[in-house]
């Protein structure tokens, strides 16, 4: 220590967390807006892969007795965790806001291009399909609703939708993204209509 300044290993360097963090939520984000296995991606890869390399970098730190360098790289850790674990946790409504705030004027358009629906249907479009080859297939439609019905609960049945649902997001005023359960689409509803029997 030189006239009372405190040395480089003796001050905590911020830099490090905050540039963890800052990655952290422009990585997660972008692979949550961009791809509908972000969730999987995260879990299996992404997390591990990055917890590992700190938890390394860690038992280096304790080896070598830098105890300063041991908090720096904890508190990225914890960065690192702690935002990603926040927006893929909500990745789904994340996804859906991100998404419609990029293209809502395009697929306002296709939507609303579509013939009067019939038998009380809302109109509607595919939003996001995914599943592993006809396994646990997970489908979301894009809903135009002009009385907003659908705005009174986020799950359930509702007029004009053919399955009970398990989520329903308003994404603004008339529109909503609608997940129906695994392996029900627009045209099949198996588990809602066996519960209605």
């Amino acid at each position: 220590m030189i006239m009372g300044k405190p040395s480089q290993e003796e001050v905590v360097n911020w830099r490090l967390p905050l540039l963890v963090a800052a990655c952290t939520a422009v990585g997660s984000l972008s692979l949550i807006v961009y791809s509908p296995y972000s969730g999987f991606l995260y879990l299996f890869f992404i997390a591990p892969i990055v917890s590992l390399t700190f938890v390394v970098l860690l038992v280096v730190a304790v080896v070598r007795k830098r105890s300063l360098r041991f908090v720096v790289l904890f508190l990225a850790l914890l960065a690192f965790l702690g935002l990603s674990a926040a927006l893929f946790t909500n990745q789904n409504t994340v996804r859906d806001y991100a998404r419609w705030r990029l293209g809502s004027h395009r697929l306002k358009a296709e939507v609303l291009a579509q013939p009067n629906p019939v038998n009380g249907e809302l109109r509607h479009m595919e939003w996001e399909a995914t599943g592993f080859a006809g396994v646990a297939n997970n489908t979301a439609y894009l809903v135009f609703d002009p009385t907003d019905l659908l705005a009174a609960h986020s799950e359930g049945e509702f007029a004009g939708l053919p399955c009970k649902v398990p989520s329903v997001v308003r994404l603004e005023r008339h529109w909503y993204s609608v997940r129906f359960y695994t392996d029900e689409v627009w045209d099949g509803c198996p588990s809602s209509r066996a519960g209605r029997q």
